[in-house]
């Protein structure tokens, strides 16, 4: 029997007026319940409210609201001065201080105000639900319900279950959550629940690259962008977070996960939260901002001459797309449907492979050619504007710049990174699938609720594991075994269940027993 979201005559009681608490207030109004919205400070919850009022009246004057619906919705906003207040709630939401001892003291004293019905939901980011819950007399009533920022913007809710939750408090949460116009997934109470733990890889990756001297943050921030599909790079992307939030984010998912080298904070960014820059509020970070802050750009390597003669080798995507640029360009290339080794093309002498997780050194040394060069992934070769690649020490100059005059041929602004295993999309990505990977391993959440949600709430270009699924996963787990034994770190340890699809020939997607 499927659950019934909150009746919209229900009471709303949400405790913080942050963004957040304020932007969830939003949310229920504009569902229609009665909201009371409170918090600890003086003045908090009006300016709030008021504030609330002006967003309705704005959306209403662009239309997107009718003036009666924005009228409603502001008179259903209510501030409250005290707990007392909120007895009559039938949903109470905790959206104040990240600190597990404020929270289990706030619900310790809502239990004992408002009725046995009312629901405890709280917006932790990556709090343990069970030791929240811990304290109340019926813990079953507790769930996360958590919103991401800005709330009444971004769909994604996760419904986070604690070993004590009630299943019934966790649909009726969904179940508002849909009602509310949001696309809620469901998660167990673990470290960082979906989002906050399939996305460090994102951060931690992009961290490694730039301390092993790859390139420099706007180069590694294009590649992510214009190859990758990412909205934002790793590194202006924790610009806008916040070091300060995000190193506590990884800080707390490394600590709770008892130091998994897999989540392990990085000193790069230790020392920018030391130093105070936290980037966009304080001004630097990564990258200098405000007016004055001068334009960075990401490096190309400089314009190279097409090459007389090139081949192209097998029907890969990276292949065929480089193959219809040209052509498309212009240019006569020699196709061939066999590779010999899984090169994809040739120019002066050079033989161009996509990387694999070794290096370009290591696979020139392996197969005995020098000139060997390796391209990165990219969502999409055929419209990518910007392909990263890597060139093996042993890599002459003129054969690498053949193959540069190639692929610039082709369209691509190229970015050469130092030589590094795994280059920079293909390693993020497969850190990526991973991780959500493990996470519905461990039976944290479906692998269609890790493509949910990392989609919704991070505003990935492609769910991990579908993405995966389109790599082929034989070739993520390859990638990954390469990057572990060039590191000989287990923080490249593959899944149990990604190595399982791959002994089984299955994908994610395909059905599965977990």
């Amino acid at each position: 029997m499927m659950a019934t979201a909150l009746s919209p005559d229900q009471t709303v009681a949400i405790v913080g007026a942050g963004a957040m608490g304020a932007g969830i207030a939003q949310v229920a109004a504009a569902a229609g319940h009665r909201v009371r919205l409170l918090d600890a400070r003086p003045g908090a919850a009006e300016r709030a409210i008021a504030d609330l009022h002006a967003t309705f009246d704005k959306l209403a004057a662009k239309g997107k609201l009718t003036a009666a619906a924005a009228a409603a919705a502001k008179a259903r906003l209510h501030p409250a001065s005290q707990l007392a207040e909120l007895a009559d709630a039938g949903l109470a939401i905790e959206a104040i201080v990240e600190d597990l001892a404020a929270k289990q003291a706030l619900f310790g004293e809502l239990e004992g105000l408002v009725g046995a019905d009312c629901l405890f939901a709280t917006n932790t980011s990556s709090i343990s639900i069970t030791a929240i819950g811990a304290g109340l007399k019926a813990p079953g009533r507790l769930a996360g319900l958590h919103f991401f920022n800005p709330a009444p913007l971004m769909a994604l809710v996760e419904i986070v279950s604690g070993l004590a939750t009630d299943a019934g408090v966790a649909d009726t949460l969904f179940a508002t959550a849909r009602a509310w116009g949001k696309e809620p997934v469901r998660a167990r109470s673990t470290p960082g629940f979906i989002v906050n733990r399939v996305a460090r890889p994102y951060y931690g990756e992009g961290l490694r690259l730039l301390g092993e001297g790859a390139a420099d943050c706007a180069t590694l921030d294009a590649v992510l962008r214009e190859a990758g599909g990412f909205r934002m790079g790793p590194f202006e992307l924790m610009d806008m977070i916040g070091h300060d939030v995000n190193f506590a984010v990884t800080q707390s998912v490394w600590k709770a996960s008892y130091h998994d080298p897999r989540f392990a904070p990085s000193l790069l960014q230790q020392e920018l939260v030391a130093a105070g820059f936290l980037g966009r509020k304080s001004g630097r970070g990564f990258y200098a901002h405000g007016a004055d802050a001068p334009a960075v750009h990401a490096r190309s390597a400089p314009p190279c001459p097409a090459p007389q003669f090139i081949r192209i080798y097998g029907e890969t995507p990276l292949a065929a797309a480089l193959a219809a640029r040209l052509q498309a360009a212009g240019h006569r290339i020699d196709r061939v449907l066999a590779s010999p080794d899984g090169r994809v093309a040739e120019a002066g002498g050079a033989a161009l492979y996509l990387t694999d997780g070794r290096s370009a050194s290591q696979r020139a040394a392996a197969s005995g050619l020098r000139d060997t060069v390796l391209a990165d992934l990219a969502l999409d070769y055929a419209t990518a504007p910007r392909l990263a690649v890597a060139r093996a020490a042993q890599c002459a100059a003129p054969a690498f710049e053949a193959m540069a005059g190639l692929l610039q041929a082709a369209g691509f602004a190229v970015s050469e990174l130092a030589d590094v295993p795994g280059l920079a999309v293909m390693r993020t990505v497969c850190m990526l699938a991973n991780e959500g990977a493990d996470a519905v391993y461990q039976q944290v959440c479906s692998a269609a609720d890790v493509d949910r949600a990392m989609r919704l709430g991070t505003n990935y270009p492609r769910g991990p594991l579908a993405w995966a699924d389109a790599i082929g996963l034989a070739q993520v787990h390859g990638v990954l075994a390469h990057l572990a034994a060039s590191y000989g770190e287990d923080r490249y340890r593959s899944s149990p269940l990604l190595q399982r699809k791959v002994f089984s020939g299955e994908n994610f997607h395909d059905q599965d027993p977990i």
